[in-house]
């Protein structure tokens, strides 16, 4: 069977190696990114390049976009030059930007009237899982678009969910962030309080991992925080516009979200602070900061 020619749009920390993985597993790529230094390094690895989306969509049988936030979807979507102008009936468009997931379901909606498959596929795994091909994708969407999304899928990522219809896949990354960021700001917070007692924050942590209060975050930012190793994986920028989606999200169907509002406003703290580009195990320094007491300067080792 004959891969099909996929259009790739937003060529970002995630998007770049995505677009690499389909260029070394065969596809033939037409990339378009708002800079040019990335459409230039792919260009020589044998990508064809687009000067819009909408050459692009009308160059391609798939269109994969992979952007920040729910408006640079829209307009690159809906724009005057966008996909959605340039797309043919029976194209598929997969958006794997993390978005809202009530502006998915309306792209989705338009998109079918135009004869085209939609799906939303967030993904989660960071730079790191997105240039090992292993990240975690979790989709929304029709099951005949997304069985023929699959191929695509299966070189980008390990663990593949289609959770359900149109939308689906961004409430299940916007539970995915809520877990992820409140999660963080426990393991600060507990972190420092062993500090500031004087306890070994490093040995609290050492013990906490054998019990019910082990989680990949208390074992990986965990000990990003007793290093201070902030370098961004995942800036703590972007998991705040996420928060705010998720909380945007519990506001539509009703949901409160009162644990998730805490954790978002403090991580709107640190981006006010100058602080919004540390990886968000930097979190941490607020609470030290509030607490007068640094993990640097306790017995972690």
């Amino acid at each position: 069977m004959n891969k099909p020619i996929i259009g790739f749009i937003g060529l970002g920390i995630m998007g770049k190696p995505m677009a690499r993985n389909l260029l070394k597993a065969g596809y033939s790529l037409i990339v378009h990114n708002r800079s040019r230094a990335s459409v230039d390094e792919l260009s020589k690895e044998g990508a064809q390049t687009a000067a819009s989306s909408q050459e692009v969509a009308a160059r391609s049988e798939v269109v994969i976009t992979m952007l920040p936030d729910s408006p640079d979807v829209e307009l690159v979507y809906s724009g005057e030059q966008g996909v959605f102008a340039g797309a043919k009936p029976g194209i598929l468009l997969i958006d794997m930007s993390s978005i809202s997931p009530v502006v998915s379901r309306r792209l989705a909606a338009e998109a079918e009237k135009r004869g085209c498959d939609m799906v939303d596929a967030p993904v989660s795994g960071g730079e790191a899982g997105a240039i090992n091909a292993a990240l975690s994708i979790m989709i929304g969407g029709k099951p005949s678009a997304v069985e023929r999304a699959m191929p695509i899928f299966q070189v980008l990522g390990k663990n593949i969910v289609h959770v359900g219809d149109a939308g689906a896949g961004q409430v299940t990354k916007a539970a995915n962030q809520m877990v992820v960021g409140t999660t963080i700001a426990i393991v600060s917070e507990a972190l420092v309080l062993a500090a500031k007692a004087g306890v070994d924050p490093a040995k609290v942590r050492q013990a906490l991992l054998g019990g019910f209060a082990q989680s990949k975050i208390l074992e990986a930012h965990g000990q990003k925080m007793l290093e201070r190793n902030f370098k961004p994986g995942f800036r703590i920028r972007l998991h705040e516009k996420d928060m705010k989606i998720a909380l945007a999200t519990g506001a539509e169907y009703g949901v409160p979200l009162m644990v998730t509002s805490q954790v978002a406003q403090m991580m709107t703290a640190m981006r006010s602070m100058g602080n919004g580009e540390l990886d968000h195990a930097g979190l941490v320094a607020l609470v030290e900061q509030l607490s007068k007491t640094e993990l640097s300067k306790s017995k972690a080792t």
